[in-house]
């Protein structure tokens, strides 16, 4: 499906997520991999698509992050950049209304507040963000111990898969989809806000390839929207030596 001699930057986009596949889960991206990142600018254009939020995606991927890209969509791209430049700007608040959200929250602090057997608890189990609510039975500002105790526990209980299937049939009404990525959360966003959002930025810009590589690309993954999308060709990654890899065999070679 692929010729090599059809790279280039005007008909080839490789769109990245980040968490596993540019960098380590949570970790900053390696100056090996922004070096890389570069040198396949030079080759074809470049995005980057993460459910976090820009100042999360600039922790990881450097303060330069919107430089060093051709398109960046933090947020799915609820929050678009092309060349720096802001696109456009979705927001949750404006899509469901303070009432409908009051009413999420207020469900999901009581289902925390009584779950018995979880390892440890500490704070911020709901994070409100621009497109998305993120939600985390342990909070967000756990140690990565107590982030790796709590992956483990709910790797063996299902607790995070039990709390979707409560909340998916508690608000079918307001069509959100509940996606479980990384060790401790899942995000909550109206349906079509996965990552295909940002395919609206790209898909009439005259690429004949939309390559997408991640990590989370299996059914309830928060890659799998865009993976399996018609118009991508997907790549899954366990880490981001083997982003490096096979980028290098499909453009670099």
């Amino acid at each position: 499906f692929f010729f090599q001699s059809m790279v280039s930057r005007e008909k080839t986009l490789v769109l990245f997520d980040v968490d596993g596949t540019l960098t380590d889960p949570r970790k900053v991206a390696l100056p090996e991999m922004k070096t890389f990142l570069a040198k396949l600018r030079e080759k074809v254009t470049i995005g980057v698509v993460g459910g976090s939020d820009l100042t999360k995606a600039k922790e990881q991927l450097g303060e330069d992050y919107l430089d060093i890209v051709d398109y960046a969509f933090p947020e799915n791209g609820l929050e678009a950049f092309k060349d720096g430049k802001p696109l456009e700007v979705q927001s949750l608040k404006k899509h469901l209304g303070e009432d409908n959200i009051k009413r999420l929250v207020k469900f999901i602090l009581k289902y925390i507040s009584e779950i018995d057997d979880i390892p440890v608890m500490r704070g911020t189990f709901i994070e409100f963000r621009n497109g998305m609510l993120n939600v985390s039975p342990v909070g967000r500002n756990c140690s990565q111990e107590e982030r790796d105790a709590f992956e483990k526990f709910d790797q063996a209980s299902g607790l995070r898969k039990k709390m979707v299937a409560v909340l998916e049939k508690e608000f079918a009404d307001l069509k959100l989809k509940f996606s479980i990525g990384g060790q401790i959360s899942f995000d909550v966003f109206p349906q079509g806000w996965d990552k295909t959002y940002c395919l609206r930025f790209v898909e009439d810009k005259g690429f004949s390839e939309i390559h997408f590589f991640g990590d989370k690309t299996a059914p309830g993954g928060n890659d799998y929207e865009i993976f399996e999308d018609k118009r991508t060709i997907g790549h899954t990654v366990t880490s981001p030596n083997e982003t490096l890899k096979i980028c290098t065999d499909l453009f670099m070679k």
